[in-house]
C-alpha cells in the first residue's frame, strides 16, 4: 500500500515539480553563463537541483568521508556507476566545485544539454581518435584551470549493481596533472532505479555515499596510472556491500 501511495506521490507531485525544477536550473545556469558566471551557477544552481530532487523523492542519504577532502584543492573524483542516481548523489551531496565528464549523448538532452555545455562540462566522444584527443584536452583545459572533474571510469551503468572495467582516461589526466585521485563508493543508486527499468517509478531505499582517502601521485607515466586506477578500484569496491562485490562484464563497456 505504502508503495502504490509512493508511486501516486511520484506521479503528481515530484514529477511535474521535477521538470519545472529542470527547466529553471537549465536557464538560470545559461543565463548566468553569458554574464561570465558559468563555475557560480553550475555549482550553486545545478546542485540545488540534485539535492532538491532527492529530498523530494524522500530518499534517505548518508555521505561519509567529506573530512578527506580539502575544498580548496583540485581532485580528479572517480566513483562506480550504479545507475541514474549516482549524478544526483553526487552533484547534491558532495560540497565541492567540480564539472562532470559525461556521455556525448547527454549532450543532446533539450536544454538541459546546452545548459551543461554552457556550464563547461566535458562530453566524451568517441567517435574517432581526433575526437578522443580533443576530449582529453578539454579535460586537461579544465583542471588547469583550478577545478575538480568527476568521471565514472566505467563508462556505462551496471546491470547487475556489480562492478565493471575501469578505463583509463581520467587516471591519465591525474598523471599528467599530478593531481589526487579521490575515490567515491555510490551505494543504493541501482536499487532505487536500476538501469533495465528505464524512465520508471523509483523505489525508496536509502543512498550512501563514501569518500574515500584521496590517492597522492608518487611519480609520473604508466605505473602511476596503473597504481591509481586498481587503488581506486579496490577502495571503491571495498565499501559496497556483499550482494555487489566482485566482478560482473558489463556488456555495454
Amino acid at each position: 500500500m505504502l508503495s502504490f501511495f509512493y508511486k501516486v506521490y511520484q506521479f503528481f507531485v515530484v514529477l511535474p515539480l521535477g521538470l519545472l525544477l529542470t527547466g529553471v536550473t537549465s536557464i538560470l545556469i545559461i543565463l548566468f553563463s553569458m554574464f561570465g558566471f558559468a563555475t557560480f551557477a553550475a555549482r550553486t544552481f545545478g546542485s540545488f537541483w540534485a539535492w532538491a530532487m532527492v529530498r523530494m523523492l524522500l530518499l534517505p542519504v548518508h555521505v561519509e568521508g567529506l573530512e578527506r577532502v580539502d575544498r580548496r584543492q583540485s581532485y580528479v573524483f572517480v566513483a562506480n556507476h550504479q545507475g541514474a542516481f549516482d549524478i544526483f548523489g553526487i552533484y547534491g551531496f558532495l560540497p565541492h566545485e567540480f564539472k562532470w565528464m559525461m556521455k556525448k549523448s547527454l549532450g543532446g538532452i533539450p536544454l538541459v544539454g546546452y545548459a551543461c555545455r554552457k556550464a563547461g562540462f566535458i562530453f566524451v566522444d568517441k567517435s574517432s581518435r581526433h575526437a578522443i584527443v580533443k576530449t582529453m584536452r578539454d579535460a586537461k583545459q579544465a583542471l588547469t584551470g583550478g577545478a575538480s572533474l568527476c568521471v565514472f571510469p566505467e563508462g556505462a551503468r551496471t546491470f547487475t549493481g556489480h562492478m565493471g572495467v575501469f578505463r583509463r582516461g581520467a587516471f591519465q589526466l591525474a598523471d599528467t596533472l599530478q593531481l589526487p585521485v579521490v575515490p567515491i563508493t555510490i551505494d543504493g543508486s541501482f536499487e532505487i532505479l536500476p538501469r533495465m527499468k528505464g524512465f520508471n517509478f523509483v523505489n525508496y531505499h536509502p543512498l550512501r555515499i563514501i569518500v574515500h582517502q584521496p590517492i597522492v601521485p608518487t611519480c609520473k607515466g604508466a605505473d602511476n596510472v596503473k597504481r591509481c586506477m586498481e587503488e581506486s578500484y579496490a577502495a571503491i569496491m571495498s565499501a559496497l556491500p556483499e550482494r555487489h562485490q566482485g566482478f560482473v562484464e558489463n556488456p555495454d563497456q
